[in-house]
């Protein structure tokens, strides 16, 4: 009999989670994989539709932040893979509170429970490069200064470094990735690849901030799974890992290719007043996860005409989102609308 190695995704209905419960059951035979999610607006059941039913795959719905919930769940894992967090820059300029409890005191909670547990093994902070603010020249190391500039960043920081508090004072097995800009199926359509996809598939204007010229290091879902999957193995309690695939692309040239590829005119393109804060530009440096054995396998090109497929082919996830949503039409039309 196969002894099961119990692993606890938090956060596991939204974009990346999902994808990393999907690749977890496919690699891992003998893991039997819990997904904690609240399912707000971006944690959808609809992202786990194909293993909601999975015999090693159970959903718990609930918040990180509620004790009494996450904190058994810990208990009994393992391995906690933690990426339940308040993601959306825009959205954190209007409501910070929301984050700072969900990314901060959520974390909180979760490393509380895991000072508790007798069988775990790896805990893994997924944080962000954000959280080293706009760089200018060059590219970010571990060891650089968090800068984070608006308050997304400033709570994924703290959580970051609350993390490594616990490895630090109680020896708790702590590892920390800050990933670049992450793409791929199932994103919500608020972030910038799939709000332009879908919209330019309808032919409604996609609203670029500023000149466009800001730019992201893109790396594909995928292989962010990977990295955090050879981490969980190879990594050393108390690291920071950074994950990047090396495609730095200005936001301009990134929306004539997504463009160029549905076949659409660039008369689409909607200039709006620039987000407050807006970071120039972010860059990895990614040696140390290199050294590892790890590189990135999805060439962007093709992971980002892969990508625009997928939402071509699935609009049964992304058009009640975008048409009957009433909390995404209020956003989108407070973000975008009011700003031309």
């Amino acid at each position: 009999m196969v002894n099961l190695v119990d692993v606890l995704v938090t956060g596991g209905a939204g974009f990346i989670g999902s994808n990393f419960v999907r690749y977890a059951l496919e690699a891992h035979p003998d893991w039997r994989v819990t997904t904690l999610d609240k399912l707000t607006y971006a944690g959808r059941r609809e992202n786990l539709h194909d293993v909601m039913t999975h015999e090693r795959h159970a959903f718990v719905h609930g918040d990180v932040v509620d004790a009494p919930v996450s904190g058994p769940l810990v208990e009994r894992s393992n391995i906690v893979v933690h990426f339940a967090a308040e993601t959306h820059v825009d959205r954190s300029i209007m409501a910070a509170g929301d984050f700072i409890r969900t990314d901060v005191e959520g974390t909180f909670v979760l490393l509380e429970a895991a000072r508790r547990a007798t069988r775990l093994t790896r805990f893994v902070q997924i944080s962000t490069d954000e959280v080293y603010g706009s760089v200018a020249t060059g590219a970010s190391t571990e060891t650089d200064e968090l800068r984070p500039r608006n308050p997304y960043s400033a709570s994924k920081s703290g959580a970051d470094r609350l993390a490594y508090s616990y490895w630090a004072t109680y020896d708790l097995p702590v590892i920390i990735t800050r990933a670049s800009n992450n793409y791929g199926p199932y994103q919500f359509p608020e972030k910038v690849i799939p709000l332009f996809v879908t919209n330019a598939i309808d032919d409604i204007p996609v609203p670029l901030y500023g000149d466009g010229r800001n730019v992201r290091d893109w790396l594909h879902v995928l292989d962010h799974c990977r990295a955090i999957d050879l981490l969980i193995g190879k990594g050393s309690n108390g690291e920071v890992y950074n994950i990047g695939g090396g495609n730095d692309v200005m936001n301009v040239d990134l929306t004539h290719r997504i463009l160029d590829t549905l076949g659409k005119p660039r008369s689409l393109i909607k200039p709006v007043a620039d987000r407050l804060g807006h970071d120039r530009r972010y860059c990895l440096d990614t040696t140390k996860l290199r050294s590892q054995g790890w590189s990135p396998q999805v060439p962007f090109e093709q992971g980002l005409r892969e990508t625009v497929d997928w939402y071509r082919a699935n609009e049964w996830w992304w058009r009640p989102i975008k048409e009957q949503d009433p909390n995404f039409k209020s956003y989108y039309q407070a973000q975008y609308e009011k700003r031309r």
